[in-house]
């Protein structure tokens, strides 16, 4: 067969004798050869006559691609019902009848609406179970955490105090650029806001008080866990994500080892030791920050600054921040690695619970610092 027989397009053969239209189909009906028939059937289809029959005899060649064609011009003129296929070869026609006359993703089955009742709250009962899941989770790894680390299960010891170093490493002092960074802009930021307002009443000296007071109980842990929480704790759960969709977890467990013991207590621990620590230098920081700005905007010495500050600043000030700071880490580490532990199969997985691990880390954390502020302030602290 010649070339331009393979590329024949179809003929249209009117049969008056039994009011039947006759598509003769000849050729070769793939990929690459049905481009220039496209148009074609377009126009034949907009005839729609009342009954068809497609002749496949003459075709030489047919794959996916021109079956779904042949299929689809079937389809604008009425389907089954209208069209009968004939030809020599019966895969061919049996193809053709196999595919869809269009191709549309599948429908989803909404299932019944339900009452107004069931309407409203059954997303609050989603997440009402969600969260009690999520807090069964936390009390595991807690509780994991408390009992010791594991490395074998049923069997005691084997912290790694290697693999808590490197996690202090990564965790704390790669941290200390950015920490040290945003609490002297921080500091700074407050302290000139403090001080423009209280110039109106001749008080700017006060704003030592303001600065120091708020940073060291309030501002410093809070934001250098904020950060964390962004920082490592989406780390922590990218990580733990990952090992879970490369199936590493499972293999851990199948070998007798404890995930919880390797991979979630050094972190948990890691995270522990360098949030107070990284909490000291934020404050320090910002400290620094304010002091320069007062000094530019205000005209506050170093010297007088820091009289100031030894004068507002007691010790209790000190340790209501840094109380905060190991259950921080730990509400950082534990939220981290629930999510980490949730994620499925795909990388759109892995995304999501970084998102909410990082979401629900950060509101946790904002939670417990309002508690520790009541709870200061109940009992005078």
């Amino acid at each position: 067969m010649t070339p331009q027989q393979t590329h024949q397009q179809a003929d249209i053969a009117p049969d008056d004798a039994d009011g039947v239209h006759l598509f003769r189909f000849s050729g070769s009906w793939k990929g690459n050869d049905i481009a220039h028939v496209a148009s074609r059937l377009d126009e034949l289809a907009g005839q729609a006559p009342d009954k068809s029959r497609f002749d496949l005899s003459e075709v030489t060649a047919i794959d996916t691609l021109g079956a779904w064609t042949i299929r689809r011009f079937m389809g604008k003129l009425g389907g089954s019902d209208k069209v009968e296929l004939v030809g020599q070869k019966q895969q061919y026609i049996e193809l053709i009848e196999a595919l869809p006359t269009e191709l549309k993703p599948p429908e989803k089955d909404k299932g019944p609406k339900g009452t107004l009742f069931q309407r409203i709250f059954t997303p609050v009962g989603r997440v009402v179970m969600s969260t009690w899941e999520d807090i069964v989770a936390v009390m595991f790894i807690l509780g994991s955490a408390v009992r010791g680390a594991h490395l074998k299960v049923g069997k005691r010891g084997g912290l790694s105090p290697a693999a808590i170093i490197n996690q202090i490493d990564r965790m704390g002092v790669q941290a200390v650029p950015i920490i040290t960074l945003m609490s002297f802009l921080i500091g700074a930021i407050i302290a000139q806001q403090g001080a423009f307002q209280l110039r109106y009443f001749g008080a700017e000296l006060f704003v030592v008080d303001l600065v120091g007071i708020l940073q060291l109980r309030e501002i410093g842990v809070l934001l250098t866990a904020i950060m964390i929480a962004g920082r490592s704790g989406s780390a922590i759960t990218a990580e733990i994500g990952s090992m879970k969709m490369r199936e590493e977890i499972d293999a851990l467990k199948v070998m007798g080892m404890s995930p919880i013991g390797i991979l979630v207590f050094p972190r948990l621990v890691a995270l522990t030791i360098s949030l107070p620590l990284l909490t000291i230098i934020a404050n320090f920081s910002a400290l620094a920050g304010a002091a320069l700005v007062t000094r530019t905007y205000s005209g506050i010495t170093f010297v007088t600054f820091l009289a100031r500050l030894h004068e507002a600043v007691d010790y209790s000030a000190i340790l209501a921040g840094m109380i905060k700071a190991p259950f921080m880490a730990l509400i950082i580490g534990v939220m981290a690695a629930v999510e980490g532990l949730k994620v499925g199969g795909s990388a759109e997985s892995l995304g999501k619970q970084v998102t909410q691990s990082v979401v629900k880390s950060i509101f946790v954390v904002i939670l417990v610092d309002g508690l520790f502020a009541i709870f200061y302030a109940s009992i005078n602290f």
